[in-house]
């Protein structure tokens, strides 16, 4: 399992309920119901991987994250997990009240923009970066959103709710080792992970 879905596993108690927005083939799911005995949920709007899913036993709709979760009450869940996600939502501040009204907390990972490795190659070549987190063209890429951890931590803070965990991480062999980094995240780290509830 990639390294960030191994640190995103460890915040999340045994026996809670779910829902992971964005779930791809469902490889944290499948952990979470196998090892931690959650109720576990999913939304994914690839067709495919929602069929790998369904094969492997787990409840996941096909469909849009952003209106799918309108369909929920509130407090269904106990935590809500948006993983590498928040930069292809177009209303994140809808999406991240959305998280926190069905679920107790949620969490959010999303490519640190401002990796120092982005940051060289726009000063050094002018063009839009291309790295291994983010290894699309600008012209292609399902990213619509550039975020930066300090992006984030201010954006939680201008909106209400409060930072419960958080971890900055750089990861390799296709993200499923990593190491956590505290000094200088900003600049450093490759990837950024929060918990996040209500209240300041």
């Amino acid at each position: 399992m990639r390294f960030d879905l191994q640190i995103i596993a460890s915040w999340i108690e045994p026996g809670s309920r779910v829902i992971d927005l964005g779930c791809g083939k469902g490889e944290l799911l499948k952990y979470l119901i196998t090892h931690k005995n959650v109720t576990g949920n999913g939304i994914e709007r690839n067709e495919s991987r929602v069929a790998q899913c369904i094969e492997e036993g787990l409840s996941v709709l096909q469909g849009d994250i952003n209106e799918e979760v309108l369909d929920y009450p509130d407090n269904t869940f106990d935590y809500v997990i948006l993983s590498q996600t928040l930069q292809q939502v177009y209303e994140p501040d809808t999406m991240i009240r959305s998280m926190l009204r069905i679920a107790k907390k949620g969490i959010v990972s999303f490519p640190n923009f401002s990796h120092w490795s982005c940051r060289w190659q726009l000063l050094s070549s002018g063009y839009a970066p291309v790295t291994r987190q983010l290894p699309y063209e600008w012209y292609n890429t399902p990213n619509i959103r550039v975020i930066t951890i300090k992006d984030f931590r201010k954006f939680i803070h201008e909106v209400g709710f409060s930072i419960l965990k958080e971890v900055a991480i750089n990861t390799q062999s296709e993200n499923r080792y990593g190491k956590a980094i505290s000094f200088l995240p900003n600049l450093r780290a490759t990837y950024g992970l929060y918990l996040i509830g209500n209240g300041t």
